[in-house]
C-alpha cells in the first residue's frame, strides 16, 4: 500500500464557486486542462494505474482568504471541505480521507471549522499556507490554529504560497522566468517554518506536528547554515547561537527543524529525495506526489516519486514507513487505510 499525503484535487461544485468569484485566476482558465485534477472519474482511472495507491486529498491554490472577504472564506471553506469529504466517503478505497482547507482569514470561523471538519467529517489534518494575505504564519493571531491542531493531535499541512508579483529583484515588479515557482516555493517553505521556530511555537507546543510540503524546501541542503548562524560567527560560539538566545529558544535551532514532517514531493529527484531523506530520516518522511501537476496528469510525479523512494538505501521494512506506515500513525489511519468518512455526519 501506498498513502499519498500531499496531491491535490478540486471539487466540480467548488471549482464552479471559484469561476463565480475569480473568473478570471489561473485556476479557474489552465487547471481545468487537468482533468484528473477536477474529475473524479479521471482521477480514479489514474489511480488504478498504480497498484495499492491511495490519496489523502487536498484543495489546491489558491488560498480561500485570496479568494474572497472574511465574510465569504467561511462558506467557501464548507462548500470545498463537504466536496473533499463526499468523494472520500464514495470511494473510501482510494481516499481514506482528507486535508481540511480553512478560511484563514477569519480565525473565529477557522476554529469552528477544524472542528466541523475533524469531528463530523473525518478530516485527519488541516493545509495552511506560508503566508495569509501577505503576513507570516508566525503572529499571534494565527497561534489558535495551532493550538487547536495540537489539541485534536492532527498534523497541519504546509504550503508555499508565492507568485509571479513577487520580484526577483528590488528594482523590478515581477518575477521572471518563473523563479518565483521553481524556487520561490521552496524559500516560502523555508521561511515560514524558520518564523514558526523562532516564534517559539515548539516550545508552546512541543507535540505539535507539522508537515512541511517538498521535503521541506531548502531545510535539507543548507542545514550546515542553521547550524552557524551570521551573528553566531562573531558573537557567538559553537554551541551559543545569539539569535536563538534571544528569542528564547530552549534548545538549538537545529533541533527545532528536526521536529518538522516532510514530505517526498520532489518531482522523483533521486539526489533531492536522499538528502532530504538523510536529514530528515524515514521516521519523519511521508510519501507524496504533488499529482496531478505534471504534463502526465500527474502519473510522472507519481511513478518517478516511487521510483525515487525506492532507490533510497534502506530496508524494505523502513521503505513500508514511508510508503504508508508513517501516515496510518500520523493521521490515525487504520490499519488497511480504508476510510470512514461521513460516517459521523
Amino acid at each position: 500500500m501506498m498513502i499519498d499525503v500531499f496531491n491535490h484535487f478540486m471539487p466540480q461544485a467548488y471549482l464552479e464557486r471559484l469561476r463565480a468569484l475569480i473568473p478570471g485566476h489561473v485556476a479557474v482558465t489552465a487547471f481545468p486542462r487537468l482533468k484528473t485534477l477536477c474529475d473524479v472519474d479521471a482521477r480514479l482511472a489514474l489511480l488504478d494505474e498504480f497498484d495499492g495507491l491511495q490519496q489523502v486529498l487536498s484543495l489546491a491554490n489558491p488560498p480561500l482568504e485570496l479568494i474572497a472577504p472574511p465574510d465569504k472564506t467561511p462558506e467557501l471553506a464548507r462548500l470545498a471541505n463537504d466536496a473533499l469529504a463526499e468523494i472520500c466517503r464514495r470511494h473510501p478505497d482510494r481516499f481514506p480521507t482528507f486535508i481540511a482547507a480553512l478560511p484563514m482569514n477569519n480565525i473565529d470561523a477557522s476554529l469552528l471549522e477544524i472542528d466541523r471538519a475533524v469531528n463530523d467529517l473525518g478530516a485527519r489534518g488541516v493545509q495552511v499556507f506560508t503566508n495569509i494575505a501577505g503576513k507570516p504564519l508566525s503572529l499571534p493571531e494565527f497561534r489558535p490554529i495551532f493550538q487547536r491542531m495540537a489539541a485534536h493531535d492532527l498534523p497541519v499541512w504546509v504550503h508555499p504560497m508565492r507568485g509571479p508579483s513577487s520580484s526577483d529583484y528590488a528594482s523590478e515588479q515581477a518575477s521572471e522566468d518563473e523563479i518565483w515557482f521553481s524556487f520561490g516555493w521552496p524559500y516560502e517553505t523555508t521561511a515560514c517554518v524558520t518564523r514558526l521556530i523562532y516564534s517559539r511555537l515548539f516550545d508552546e507546543l512541543p507535540d505539535l506536528k507539522i508537515i512541511t510540503h517538498h521535503m521541506g524546501g531548502m531545510i535539507p541542503y543548507f542545514a550546515g547554515k542553521i547550524g552557524l548562524g551570521f551573528r553566531q560567527i562573531f558573537f557567538g560560539t559553537p554551541e551559543r547561537n545569539p539569535v536563538a538566545e534571544d528569542a528564547g529558544l530552549k534548545h538549538q535551532p537545529m533541533d527545532y527543524y528536526k521536529m518538522l514532517y516532510a514530505d517526498t514531493a520532489l518531482n522523483g529527484d533521486l539526489a533531492a529525495t536522499r538528502c532530504g531523506h538523510a536529514f530528515f530520516g524515514t521516521s519523519s518522511c511521508l510519501f507524496a506526489t504533488d499529482a496531478p501537476f505534471d504534463t502526465e496528469q500527474g502519473r510522472g510525479l507519481i511513478r518517478n516519486t516511487i521510483k525515487a523512494i525506492e532507490a533510497l538505501p534502506i530496508t524494505a521494512g523502513r521503505r513500508e514507513m514511508i510508503f504508508a506506515g508513517n501516515a496510518r500513525a500520523l493521521l490515525k489511519l487504520p490499519a488497511d487505510a480504508t476510510s470512514k468518512i461521513g460516517s459521523r455526519a
